[in-house]
């Protein structure tokens, strides 16, 4: 048995005893308000490759911040050192910063009429009594299932399995005090094939707040197994303009786009391609972005945002019209609206489906492109040009033909959210954004 010296770990009502403690000092120092978030992270990761432990990590953070605002202006100081003295210290540091930043009318805490007067049990904390012997093992065994699964697995990069627990607290001088523990757990195999001297790697991963969600070690060494031969003979094909279908895990990632551009920060800064675009027909009729922070054991979910707002489920996107932006109480200051409680970002977007499945959609695809892996950033967040590298699996008459790669994808993203066909059922929950896969109705496809 592999043992590690581990430091004991705080828990909530220590986390809050800190922050109080911050905002008590902040005030004999005359601040005119304050707000600081303690933070406790404890985990374990193990790497294993081709059967043998390539490294094993453990890690215990812990840390506070601490922000005071001074006639409209404002310090922020953040330690790891979280004995009573160096808290005491890192308060005072934030004060003296205080005076010597520039005044700004917009800052300062969210109103306290808006302050979460219950935290809410969101079913966030699942611990995985993991040791190191144990994570080891499990890695082995995704990597070795993978291994074994088709003789044209050549190598591998490793399979990893983690494990995080943390515990979050958050105060300011409104009187508000909150706290709440999570985990995440994650299995990843990648895996590289080799089939007449050309190679392709691919991987596959599960995560979730409880061990019991996730998909078995040997199952992930296997899925990441079938992708990665799956992209052996890919080919070139000629440039066109042709329908395009993200799969899950990058249907997200697009989503993920049009809510940065919607995020208070962008808005005010005038440096979006949806600027001032609430009230408008940005999608289809039958696609909405439902926020809903409160869903138990989501990857997403909180009872208050990082200003101690209380959250609230909400519809970003219905039946097509954006609803409204996403923003915290310093940018809705900004653009002269009130803070949506989201401060740290949005909290379990749910994209539902048009109640078709992703062999569905491939049918009624005829003949285009499934995207399966996006490279590069070509995403420009002020005019929406969008221009990706991409590699996955051409279709013919409504089926996979064969792999592809070295195409580009592109298209301005206004344009390319209208031209939206349909949102697959095969939901993605391991992440924030809950999105099944997305078929846009043509695309230009760059190749050869």
């Amino acid at each position: 048995m592999r043992t590690m010296a581990r430091r004991e770990s705080l828990g909530r009502d220590e986390l809050e005893a800190l922050v109080a403690l911050a905002l008590d000092e902040a005030k004999s120092l005359g601040a005119d308000a304050a707000e600081a978030a303690a933070s406790q992270d404890s985990g374990l990761a193990a790497t294993a490759r081709l059967g043998e432990v390539e490294s094993l990590e453990y890690t215990n953070d812990r840390g506070i911040g601490v922000t005071v605002f001074k006639d409209s202006r404002k310090g922020s100081v953040s330690t790891t050192d979280l004995s009573p003295e160096a808290i005491r210290e890192a308060v005072a540091k934030a004060v003296s910063f205080a005076r010597l930043t520039a005044q700004d009318e917009y800052a300062g805490l969210a109103d306290p009429q808006l302050m979460c007067r219950e935290v809410v049990d969101l079913d966030l904390d699942h611990p995985w009594d993991l040791d190191a012997d144990a994570a080891i093992g499990l890695a082995i065994e995704s990597e070795s299932a993978g291994l074994g699964n088709d003789a044209r697995i050549s190598n591998s990069e490793g399979a990893t399995v983690s494990t995080n627990r943390g515990s979050r607290a958050y105060g300011n001088s409104h009187g508000f005090v909150g706290s709440y523990t999570k985990t995440s757990h994650s299995i990843t195999c990648v895996l590289l094939a080799e089939e007449d001297g050309v190679m392709q790697r691919d991987y596959h991963y599960t995560s979730a707040r409880r061990v019991d969600d996730l998909e078995k070690a040997a199952d992930v060494g296997r899925k990441a197994s079938e992708k990665t031969v799956g992209r052996l003979g890919a080919r070139k094909i000629r440039t066109t303009r042709a329908p395009v279908l993200y799969v899950p895990d990058l249907a997200r990632g697009f989503i993920g786009h049009a809510i940065a551009a919607i995020a208070g920060g962008a808005q005010y800064r005038r440096s979006s391609f949806l600027l001032d675009a609430a009230g408008e027909k940005l999608f289809p009729d039958f696609l909405d972005i439902r926020e809903r922070p409160h869903l138990p054991q989501g990857m997403a979910s909180v009872p208050y945002d990082s200003e101690g707002v209380a959250t609230w489920d909400r519809d970003i996107v219905a039946g097509g019209v954006l609803q409204g932006y996403v923003l915290s109480s310093y940018s809705a200051r900004r653009l002269g609206l009130t803070t949506t409680a989201n401060a740290g970002g949005a909290q379990n977007l749910i994209v539902p489906g048009t109640g078709r499945d992703r062999d569905a959609l491939t049918s009624d695809m005829g003949t285009g492109l499934v995207v399966s892996e996006l490279i590069g950033q070509g995403v420009n967040g002020v005019t929406g040009d969008y221009s990706r590298g991409a590699v996955g699996h051409w279709v013919e008459n409504g089926e996979v033909a064969y792999p592809v790669h070295e195409v580009t994808i592109a298209g301005n993203l206004r344009d390319l959210y209208r031209r939206i066909a349909a949102v697959g059922d095969d939901q993605d929950t391991r992440s924030g954004i809950r999105c099944g896969s997305v078929l846009i109705e043509e695309m230009t496809i760059a190749g050869a």
